[in-house]
């Protein structure tokens, strides 16, 4: 039975508070309404107020592709990454051996390294079972966009037309949530490798990953460009 070290455990817990915690910021917090996937989900829900007055959809329905076709990469590529962690697992002592001639690394446990890989595993599981999750609501959303009435029969029930377009524009942002859970799933699967160097990088690797994430979600070009278009899009409707 391979028992942890203090500093292993120490920073084992602190890389998952850092995945849970940025979770929680990004999902659940205060923060998350000025956050690019908050920016992102308004976004998704104009696509689908204008999807509704469209006359021919296949825009729609080729945009559609495109997102399960990415989910559908990201989930194969966690199929592999499982496939070479069972692969590598075959090797535990030759990583070991590989680890101890590092200058700042100490002796490693072969024990020790398989349960680090099957960690990695577990992980790189999550993320699939994100992406898989995705992508059937993507196909799900695509069921409820071939829902939404035309144009002429959502003028003569405009209240169900309504609904239907909420109805798909919600099961579009759940499976971007999902999505992006996955995705972040592989991020700290990165970080999480740079445990078989040692304790201390794992704490920087993470650490790492974290500040690139929040820069991406609160502070890149790209959110400054998705919140641009909700305000400018605030002020039109403010101004009818």
């Amino acid at each position: 039975m391979t028992a942890l070290s203090v500093s292993d455990a120490v920073v084992l817990i602190v890389f998952l508070v850092g995945w849970t915690g940025y979770n929680w910021v990004t999902e659940h917090s205060r923060w998350a309404r000025h956050g690019l996937s908050a920016a992102m989900d308004v976004q998704r829900r104009r696509w689908m107020e204008v999807l509704a007055h469209r006359d021919l959809r296949m825009i729609d329905t080729a945009i559609m592709t495109g997102l399960q076709q990415g989910t559908a990469f990201f989930a194969s590529a966690c199929i592999f990454a499982i496939g070479g962690c069972f692969a590598l697992l075959g090797s535990s002592r030759r990583i070991a051996e590989i680890a101890a001639d590092l200058p700042f690394h100490n002796r490693l446990d072969v024990g020790l390294v398989e349960a680090k890989l099957l960690g990695l595993i577990v992980i790189f599981a999550y993320a699939f079972f994100k992406f898989g999750w995705a992508y059937r609501l993507f196909n799900y959303c695509t069921i409820l966009i071939g829902a939404i009435p035309m144009r002429d029969a959502m003028e003569r029930d405009p209240e169900s037309a309504r609904g239907a377009v909420t109805a798909a524009t919600r099961m579009n942002q759940h499976a971007a949530k999902h999505f992006n859970s996955g995705l972040r799933g592989i991020f700290f699967g990165l970080a999480y490798l740079g445990w078989f160097l040692g304790p201390l990088i794992l704490l920087g690797s993470t650490g790492f990953v974290i500040a690139i994430l929040v820069h991406r979600q609160f502070f890149s070009g790209a959110r400054k460009v998705a919140t641009a278009s909700v305000r400018a899009d605030a002020k039109r409707r403010d101004s009818r």
